[in-house]
């Protein structure tokens, strides 16, 4: 029905009057708190609210969206421009109709690549256009790739979990954020909580810190409950989401992605899109 839907759409209206999508980067200070696995579901849940919704696979090196989405990635982005394959074949589509744009290794190349190359590519990317989201799965940590991308994007998640490892370095990362002055407010998840009341208890002493040390505003998109029926999935290379619909973690995701939808809808919904996001990358890496 969302394919039908769609189409119908497109015959009516044809190319005039598209939305551009809104770009929302996601990150973490540091590897293994869920980031890539909230990312593969939020894209889910958001495509069963009748979203049309494409992952990038930012993670250099370590992609690995199409493993959590049972699916095969032969190529990656700049397979487009050095091996001049069409944008189409590159992108892999997933559970629903979520599509996914590995990134891979060829993103260190970026600064390297010849102005005319440049060029093709971001035209290239116009066929892109026709998205509500692009949620952009970033490596952890704090490094120039992961910067350029927040600064591109329309909006940030940053995801952590209790620990007091992850929290600290999502501090880090939020105050590298400030410090470059990239956002003026970055949204956070608490993954992996026990109850409720951990949850809230990390959002407190977090939000206090980075209140009393630096000069951008947190603002809490969810929780998600520590739920085993998350890792079952993973070895099953199927979405937590689609397997345990009615699961802790699968409820909460839902919840995150109607937050997402309600708050932070734009006037004719007006996002960066695609094109725009990779003329400042490159602006970033000239």
């Amino acid at each position: 029905m969302l394919d039908q839907a769609e189409r119908l759409r497109e015959l009516a209206y044809g190319n005039k009057g598209r939305n551009k999508p809104r770009i929302i980067t996601i990150t973490s200070g540091k590897g293994g708190v869920g980031k890539s696995n909230f990312v593969v579901n939020l894209a889910i849940s958001l495509r069963l609210m009748g979203k049309k919704v494409m992952i990038f696979d930012a993670d250099i090196g370590m992609g690995n969206d199409d493993i959590l989405m049972g699916c095969n990635a032969r190529y990656n982005v700049f397979d487009v421009i050095l091996n001049n394959k069409d944008i189409r074949e590159v992108i892999v589509e997933g559970p629903l109709g979520v599509k996914l744009l590995p990134g891979g290794s060829g993103l260190n190349n970026v600064e390297d690549l010849k102005e005319e190359e440049r060029r093709e590519f971001l035209n290239k990317l116009e066929s892109l256009e026709d998205l509500d989201f692009i949620l952009m799965d970033t490596g952890a940590g704090i490094n120039r790739s992961v910067l350029a991308f927040i600064s591109a994007s329309d909006d940030t998640i940053v995801i952590t979990n209790p620990e007091p490892t992850a929290l600290t370095d999502a501090y880090s990362l939020i105050k590298a954020i400030n410090h470059f002055d990239l956002k003026s407010e970055v949204n956070l998840i608490v993954n992996r909580i026990m109850d409720e009341e951990e949850g809230k208890l990390t959002f407190r002493k977090f939000h206090g810190a980075v209140n009393r040390f630096l000069n951008i505003n947190i603002k809490l998109l969810g929780f998600i409950w520590e739920d085993r029926r998350v890792m079952m999935s993973v070895r099953d290379q199927k979405p937590f989401i689609m397997k345990y619909p009615n699961c802790h973690a699968s409820l909460d995701i839902k919840a995150i992605a109607k937050s997402i939808l309600n708050n932070g809808a734009r006037e004719n919904n007006k996002g960066s899109g695609m094109k725009e996001v990779f003329k400042k990358i490159f602006n970033i890496f000239s």
